[in-house]
């Protein structure tokens, strides 16, 4: 089973062997491309990171990031929030099952015994917490480091990019004044 950077595989003998890492996330040359494009469209129209960009944000932190929702399913997220039985569940699944699930990667804490007041906190292999469960809320996702990093590189591209664009926009724009 393959999680992006969480995984195991099944060798031959029926151990777990660990999966190679997924590469780190790294901004492309045609992302990059397509940014400073929608940032010159967004500052002629006068609109600072408009839905073209905000649409390719999502799509490449989706990528830095781990894939949530194959953790919840395997800690059973399907179940109706407040579920006793998944609360259950997921006691009895710590932290060797989740190493068997997904390497060693991911770390998972009880807060609790169960019931009100109780938690589950689920950690990628940075030791960032990605997921929280509770009984009354349900799932609650939390921002990795490798997805603010993400969003900070992709933010500072469209920043310089829109306000060059802007710039030149209002060096044409002078430009024209000072002729007539």
């Amino acid at each position: 089973m393959s999680v992006q950077g969480i995984g195991v595989r099944r060798s031959r003998s029926g151990s777990a062997a660990k999966e190679r890492p997924a590469p780190k996330w790294e901004l492309s040359g045609a992302a990059r491309e397509q940014i400073v494009q929608y940032a010159r469209e967004d500052a002629a129209r006068g609109v600072y990171m408009g839905e073209g960009f905000l649409s390719l944000r999502r799509q490449e932190v989706a990528k830095a990031g781990p894939d949530r929702a194959a953790l919840m399913a395997r800690l059973g997220g399907t179940a109706a929030p407040g579920d006793p039985d998944i609360m259950e569940k997921i006691k009895e699944g710590d932290e060797m099952w989740l190493r068997l699930w997904f390497g060693r990667e991911v770390r998972l804490e009880r807060q609790g015994s169960g019931g009100i007041g109780s938690a589950v906190h689920v950690f990628d292999e940075n030791g960032d917490e990605i997921l929280t469960y509770t009984a009354g809320v349900g799932w609650h996702q939390k921002e990795s480091r490798a997805e603010t990093e993400a969003h900070s590189v992709l933010k500072s591209v469209y920043y310089e990019a829109y306000h060059a664009a802007r710039q030149a926009i209002g060096a044409a724009r002078d430009g024209l004044d000072t002729k007539a």
